[in-house]
């Protein structure tokens, strides 16, 4: 039996993920490159485009491209309606046209945690699930809600946008306009922050700030137990307000989650309700798997 192949590829702030995988999902090639997103829009789809080269190279024999993006995407369209500046410039970029323009193949683009979500319900933590919100806590914090079997997008493609739910009123600064937000103290960024703030001393991502933890450094053990504090709040907030079967963290933050995982469930306990939380399965390719499986489905 021969397999349907496609390109799946999850735009991050870090780095650009690609993937040939078919219709069964089995990864068949992979590829990374770093964003370098403060460079700006072009040199972000230049970037793009030498990963996507890069793949249709080793295997030319590809029906179609996949792509997650962070931002909110009209996936009738290709366009991206809304990014705030973790992707500089990247608001009002029609990438679905821009892509097959240049490869000649059906794109189809979709906001990045819907993608991890799909990814996660196809071959991971939701297989088999079919009322699921997802939580991303990466550069950004990110959502994704599924209903019965489909992704709810919303009015105007925000739904999900977790990121940008009031956490703490009149709190920090977000890039989003708005002050408080739960990506100000939930991100892998945030994290970061404030444990310099704790520490006087430089991290160069969240996971480092987890070692640390491990390592009972006494000024970061109330950095994370505020942390995962306040990640417990909003769990339980998300599952007042929509009782999904489960709700499943994903993100960078979850490549440490050996380290902090057992404090958080045993933090959300405390809330008296009994929720069903799961750590992603794919890791850092549930974007690219989920964007694959997004083009698979169109095709």
């Amino acid at each position: 039996m021969k397999y349907v192949k496609v390109l799946g590829i999850d735009i991050g702030g870090t780095s650009i993920k690609g993937i040939v995988i078919d219709d069964n999902g089995n990864i068949l090639q992979t590829a990374k490159v770093d964003t370098e997103a403060t460079l700006g829009r072009e040199h972000i789809i230049e970037n793009l485009k030498n990963i996507i080269e890069e793949l249709l190279i080793t295997d030319p024999d590809i029906k179609g491209i996949g792509i997650g993006t962070a931002g909110r995407v009209n996936t009738n369209t290709g366009e991206v309606v809304y990014a705030t500046e973790n992707l500089k410039d990247w608001q009002g970029l029609n990438l679905r046209k821009r892509m097959e323009h240049q490869f000649n193949l059906p794109v189809m683009v979709d906001n990045d945690a819907n993608v991890a979500l799909i990814g996660e319900h196809w071959i991971g933590a939701g297989k088999g699930l079919r009322d699921i919100t997802m939580l991303t806590l990466g550069t950004g914090v990110g959502g994704a809600n599924m209903l019965n079997g489909n992704i709810f997008r919303g009015e105007n493609w925000s739904s999900g946008e977790w990121g940008h739910v009031v956490l703490i009123p009149n709190g920090c600064e977000c890039n989003c306009g708005q002050s408080g937000c739960i990506e100000q103290y939930l991100s892998g960024n945030a994290l970061v922050y404030f444990a310099e703030e704790a520490t006087n001393r430089t991290y160069s991502s969240g996971i480092m700030v987890m070692e640390d933890y491990k390592n009972k450094r006494k000024e970061i053990i109330s950095v994370v137990e505020e942390y995962v504090n306040r990640l417990s709040i909003v769990i339980s907030n998300i599952y007042n307000g929509i009782n999904p079967q489960s709700i499943i963290i994903g993100g960078g933050v979850i490549e440490s989650k050996e380290i902090w995982w057992s404090l958080f469930t045993s933090t959300l306990m405390k809330s008296g309700l009994k929720i069903d939380v799961r750590p992603a399965l794919l890791g850092n390719m549930a974007g690219s798997i989920g964007a694959a499986k997004l083009i698979l489905e169109a095709i």
